[in-house]
């Protein structure tokens, strides 16, 4: 029995300290068009685009994808995507605003061993985009 609760714990253990691992800093998304810094914000965690680096052609870095007619005149640097991201143990989860289609999507968010970032999101359970953020130094 003791044999059976040292295991547990020994592969608890890494599982619930692989989330708490610090997503702050900043990062270059996988297509390299943008730098989003994550820092603590409340609880949670938050990403914001600080810095767009390839504009998508015909852009006017304006958030014009949005389907709130009021939200459309937003400037995309400066945006927050990544709004109070929770810590769950084994990930980090919350909501990604992508500008480039104008839609909000379910995040779970890691750090890999490789000191990169894997972004996932998903519209549903099974419909997900999965990204590997590079760190930015």
């Amino acid at each position: 029995m003791r044999l059976i609760a040292a295991v547990s714990l020994i592969v608890a253990v890494p599982v619930a300290a692989h989330a708490s691992e610090p997503l702050t800093g900043q990062w270059l998304t996988e297509n390299g068009r943008a730098v989003v810094r994550i820092a603590k914000c409340g609880q949670g965690m938050c990403g914001r685009i600080v810095k767009i680096l390839k504009p998508r052609p015909g852009s006017t870095g304006l958030d014009e994808r949005n389907p709130d007619p009021a939200l459309k005149g937003r400037k995309i640097e400066g945006l927050t995507i990544l709004p109070n991201l929770k810590d769950s143990g084994s990930d980090w989860q919350g909501r990604i605003y992508s500008p480039e289609d104008g839609r909000d999507y379910a995040a779970y968010v890691q750090r890999l061993p490789d000191g990169t970032l894997q972004v996932k999101g998903c519209l549903a359970a099974v419909l997900c985009r999965t990204q590997i953020w590079q760190p930015r130094r």
